[in-house]
């Protein structure tokens, strides 16, 4: 037994069955029925680890040597710190292999990103109630990208009630297992493993350990933008790939003519020259069709005069033949094999590509010079289509944190661990698929710690499409459901506009849920940069992870029960209607946790912990309600405004304005309700406050703290 004062790491030396305990003996990790180690040339061929031996230790770190039932041994150092393990092996032979650690059964679990849904979506549904997010029943010994629907890769996986998350660092082929008989997680082809770890305690002690891990392995989360958590417009939802400067004039200003309150847009495809195949896609940089976008300059400018921020699709796959294609083949900067640059054959473009070595700094360093010559904002970057090769998982995230290095706003797409954007967008979602995929998505994306979800456009052509052909009953609701959904995500977009739909509802259920949006962005974005400072995913959370000894919260985020539920920050709690039952369903059964809590429309309050059995949820119904701390900015015509619920006595939380450096902290401290007196203790000044919409508020300018008594 060797262990921390948190925690205590047990090893039988029989198969090195190693498990963790807490300081009372409680189980946190259970050890493997038969072996905790397994080493082979491949998955099918893996060895058991049958007995070990303790070398001795280093200060915390410690050494075995473990002998494999084929007679080989391997060295395994694990290095013990606060509330983290980390695990290496090296096997005594050179070689490549295959090797897995792995433990006995444990569930709930969460995590695992695209993957998982990529194995819901072909129907391998993990082993629980329906479709959801829990991992239990999860097998994958080639996890990793496809290039479908499985591009953000993550493979961190946390066991909430059990107080522990793991992760294997590797951006290739990995062995990934949560079911009935063991957790594992594994990597292929290497001649050793080294950086695989544990982390323990509550979940904001895992979150901030698994974000220091991120940024020492390479993998950084970076500091997200302000304005891209705004309400965007996409071109691909409104226009498909049919766009054209007159178009997206016309398009963008109806819905600010309409009251949107736009922040940004992106023009993902179809700006380039058509008239020569070797110009398409999104590598012909700083080049536009001359017909079809005579002024880009004067498009950018006359947007930046409306304080929207122009974004472009961007991709790292260039056309053979392209106009820069040559200067990369010839200084080495496309993913070579024997020598050579690759010529690649994926979903989008459809002509042989050569694609970006990104491990390689200069090639990096010229293709973010190259992007330069859009003068744009930022990008959304996306590759797809790539399944049938064996890509790095990682093969964006250098360029990402390039582009993000030099000021860009970016859209991830793909990526690995990391956070180099300020969106992590789903898998095209739209109206002809499952919509609980969208739902359960951007919920796997939080608990591994990518909480930017970004649930696609409302309203997406989704390649040209109309719909169903009709103006329907179905497709009304879908897009007053989806309007409603998106708007408490931490980032939200339109495509075809409402007005094409010719509904009065329609319209007003869309804007209604755009000016919500754009109400809460300065407080969604507070909680991203809480985020990117300590780790804990704010911007979006998943009940089991803020409640994860509250046994009701577990097992609702799935298709049967559609207990899609969330806080956002430490205030909000989103619950909103959703699911392949948007068409016929008005009401969800709503779990709001242990404390005190308000509808955020009605004011009505409730005493957690309570299931509210079919609430009313129609379509127009603000899908929020307020506990916790009760301290919520908003935006406001006139400036920010602090609002502050009774739901709370003696709370504190912090604002972080639109720089992402200017701080707030609002302080309750057991206030008289019927005589509230508010202080800047900044200046030493009271502050007048008004009840509106059920909150007391006042005024708040960033930077100056206050307290409410």
């Amino acid at each position: 037994m060797i262990g921390m004062p948190d925690y205590r790491m047990l090893v039988k030396k029989e198969g090195f069955r190693f498990g963790f305990q807490d300081p009372d003996g409680g189980i946190i990790v259970p050890a493997h029925a038969q072996s905790g180690l397994q080493v082979g040339s491949s998955p099918e061929k893996l060895v058991d680890a049958v007995s070990c031996t303790y070398r001795g230790h280093d200060g915390q770190s410690h050494s075995f040597s473990v002998e494999m039932a084929d007679g080989s041994s391997c060295r395994v150092e694990v290095r013990l710190s606060e509330n983290m393990a980390q695990f290496s092996v090296f096997p005594g032979k050179d070689g490549q292999y295959s090797i897995v650690f792995r433990a006995g059964p444990v569930s709930p679990g969460y995590g695992l990103g695209d993957d998982l849904i990529n194995t819901i979506c072909r129907g391998k549904e993990p082993a629980i109630k329906g479709k959801g997010t829990e991992i239990t029943g999860f097998t994958d010994d080639d996890f990793g990208a496809g290039g479908a629907r499985e591009r953000l890769i993550s493979n961190f996986a946390i066991y909430p009630v059990n107080k522990f998350a793991w992760v294997n660092v590797y951006p290739d082929s990995k062995i990934v297992r949560s079911n009935a008989t063991e957790i594992a997680q594994g990597s292929n082809l290497v001649s050793s493993l080294d950086q695989l770890y544990f982390f323990f305690g509550a979940t904001e002690e895992i979150y901030r350990s698994w974000l220091h891990v991120r940024n020492e392995a390479g993998y950084p989360v970076m500091k997200p933008e302000y304005e891209l958590f705004g309400l965007g417009w996409e071109a691909w939802g409104a226009l498909a790939w049919n766009t054209n400067q007159k178009s997206v004039f016309e398009d963008v200003n109806h819905y600010l003519d309409l009251g949107y309150p736009l922040k940004w847009i992106i023009i993902g495809s179809g700006f380039w020259p058509r008239q020569d195949s070797l110009l398409h896609a999104t590598t012909s940089f700083g080049m536009w069709d001359k017909e079809k976008y005579p002024d880009p300059r004067g498009l950018i400018d006359y947007f930046h005069k409306k304080d929207l921020k122009v974004l472009l699709g961007l991709r790292i796959a260039f056309i053979v033949g392209g106009p820069f294609s040559r200067e990369g083949a010839e200084k080495g900067y496309f993913l070579e094999e024997e020598g050579k640059p690759k010529v690649f054959r994926i979903g989008f473009p459809k002509s042989p590509i050569y694609i970006l070595d990104a491990q390689n700094p200069e090639a990096v360093a010229w293709y973010t010079g190259l992007c330069d010559r859009w003068g744009v904002d930022g990008f959304k970057e996306d590759i797809f289509g790539y399944g049938k090769y064996l890509l790095r998982d990682d093969k964006l995230n250098p360029v990402n944190e390039a582009l993000m290095d030099k000021g860009y706003l970016i859209m991830i797409r793909n990526n690995y661990l990391g956070s180099p954007g300020s969106m992590h967008r789903i898998e095209d979602f739209n109206y002809d698929q499952d919509q609980d995929r969208g739902a359960i998505n951007t919920l796997i994306y939080p608990y591994c710690g990518l909480p930017f979800s970004y649930p696609d456009i409302i309203g997406g052509l989704f390649g040209g499409t109309n719909f169903d052909g009709d103006v329907s009953t179905r497709i009304k609701r879908y897009m007053m459901r989806n309007a409603m959904w998106a708007s408490v995500h931490p980032t939200m977009s339109v495509g075809k506009g409402p007005w094409h739909f010719k509904d009065p509802q329609v319209d007003s259920v869309i804007l209604k849920a755009a000016n919500l949006h754009d109400r809460l962005h300065p407080y969604i974005y507070s909680q991203a940069i809480r985020f990117y400072r300590d780790g804990f995913p704010w911007s979006m959370v998943p009940l089991p992870i803020v409640f994860p000894d509250d046994p009701a919260v577990h097992g609702r985020e799935n298709n049967v029960d559609r207990g899609y539920q969330w806080m956002i920050g430490d205030a909000l709690l989103a619950t909103p209607l959703y699911g392949e039952d948007y068409e016929t369903a008005t009401s969800r059964n709503v779990y709001l946790p242990v404390g005190k809590w308000m509808d955020y429309e009605t004011g009505t309050a409730y005493k957690g912990p309570v299931m509210l059995s079919n609430f009313e949820l129609p379509p127009e119904k603000t899908p929020l309600f307020v506990g916790g701390t009760g301290i919520v900015v908003e935006k406001s015509p006139d400036g920010l405004k602090a609002r502050i619920y009774p739901v709370s006595r003696n709370v504190s939380s912090i604002f972080y304005d639109r720089d992402g450096e200017t701080t707030s902290t609002i302080s309750i401290e057991n206030p008289d309700w019927e005589n509230v007196v508010i202080t800047n203790t900044t200046t030493n000044k009271q502050v007048s406050g008004t009840w509106i919409r059920h909150a007391c508020e006042f005024d708040l300018t960033p930077g100056h703290n206050y307290s409410v008594r």
